[in-house]
């Protein structure tokens, strides 16, 4: 893998400010030994400094999409609107054309409204792209996660990644599709567990400085080995590097079957 770091650190200076260890066997919660046993799978960077409207836009983008889809997008809008301030470029800008701008990200039209109305909301109360940033990073985490769900159209998961790689917060867990397939599959988490049911556990479980790094390859890990509809363990223990931490929720490897865990309860 090119440009690995010397050292797989989660966090440093600008994510939660202390660097994690990451050894299984030292572990002392079952989701702590899974971010642990990810920690030797997977090389990371550290988070925080993205501008936070950003960043927003970008998980907005996300939302129900691949990246695919959403990458093309992004760039689109950042190439037509991005002139210095974004929050001032989207405030005044037409739906339509937004939409359009956006279409490859799908639900444009929603998603257009949405960033509209939440670039005329910062800019009013925080003044200015840079503003909004200072809001972000220095005030308390529930202060900013807590205004960001008043918006409209913004989520518990886009709050946490504002909060992640905009303010660099220790202890923020995202949780999309991966993460809460992941942890209820494993049977960290309850099987009908919401998102924000597993956000808490494992928040709870897996150190401040591991959140960010826990996060991000627990997608990863999602994408790789534990899919929702043909999980690695299917092909053996050999397969899937977290087979001894996995509970298997949902997962039949003598039949072959696998649905999710929530449908494994009466």
């Amino acid at each position: 893998m090119p440009d690995e770091p010397i050292e797989n650190i989660s966090g440093g200076p600008s994510g939660g400010g202390i660097e994690a260890a990451f050894d299984p066997s030292e572990a002392t919660t079952r989701a702590e030994a899974v971010v642990d046993s990810l920690g030797e799978l997977y090389w990371q960077k550290t988070y925080g400094g993205q501008d936070a409207f950003e960043c927003l836009v970008r998980t907005i983008l996300s939302q129900n999409t691949s990246d695919t889809a959403s990458q093309p997008a992004h760039d689109a809008l950042m190439e037509k609107y991005y002139s210095g301030d974004l929050v001032e470029a989207l405030s005044e800008a037409h739906q339509d054309e937004l939409a359009e701008t956006i279409s490859s990200a799908g639900l444009y039209n929603q998603k257009s409204e949405v960033m509209i109305d939440a670039a005329a909301e910062i800019r009013e109360e925080f003044g200015s792209e840079s503003g909004f940033d200072s809001f972000v990073c220095e005030e308390e985490p529930e202060t900013v996660r807590n205004r960001l769900l008043e918006m409209n159209g913004v989520g518990p998961k886009t709050a946490d990644c504002v909060l992640l790689f905009a303010g660099g917060r220790g202890g923020v867990f995202p949780v999309d599709t991966h993460v809460h397939r992941i942890y209820r599959r494993m049977g960290i988490a309850p099987p009908k567990a919401d998102h924000e049911g597993v956000r808490e556990i494992v928040e709870t479980a897996v150190p401040e400085e591991k959140c960010g790094f826990g996060h991000t390859a627990s997608i990863q890990f999602g994408r790789e080995y534990c899919s929702a509809r043909k999980p690695a363990c299917l092909d053996g223990p050999e397969a899937c590097p977290l087979y001894d931490l996995c509970e298997q929720v949902g997962v039949d490897e003598v039949e072959e079957t696998v649905v999710d865990p929530a449908e494994t309860e009466g």
